[in-house]
């Protein structure tokens, strides 16, 4: 069993396959951290007038998003969210060690070619590359 349990998540309908994983790895002492990150690059891309609005919006998604997750962990552990801003991979990561977490789960899509690149490439393969802990990588069923 893990103590400490970091699941990111973007919002997306396979994040709820990570936390079933990561509520399989968790005991009743263990502590659920759910992060979504709100990706600066999207909002500082938008024009100028319509940067309240989006990052706002952005914002709105990540709250809704953590919410949901912890739903799902409600009487199964202790469970702690959190939205922070910035490029995710980083902030995943950045998280991870101020909360000394022992384990990133998260999911993959498994885009690979044009898909991969118009997406900026794959924070969860930028995670895996940089971690200093082991992050348990889950393939989301579409």
């Amino acid at each position: 069993m893990y103590e400490d349990i970091l699941v990111p998540t973007d919002g997306s309908p396979g994040t709820m396959q990570a936390i079933e994983h990561a509520l399989e790895l968790a005991g009743a002492d263990s502590t659920v951290h759910v992060l979504s990150v709100v990706d600066q690059r999207v909002y500082l891309a938008a024009g100028g007038d319509q940067q309240d609005a989006v990052i706002q919006a952005l914002r709105d998604d990540a709250v809704d998003a953590v919410e949901k997750c912890a739903a799902e962990c409600k009487d199964k552990c202790d469970t702690t969210t959190a939205v922070r801003e910035g490029v995710p991979h980083r902030v995943i990561l950045e998280y991870a060690d101020e909360h000394d977490v022992d384990v990133v789960v998260m999911g993959t899509h498994g885009r690979t070619g044009r898909d991969k690149l118009t997406s900026l490439g794959s924070v969860t393969e930028r995670v895996v590359e940089n971690a200093k802990r082991p992050v348990l990588v889950v393939h989301i069923d579409e």
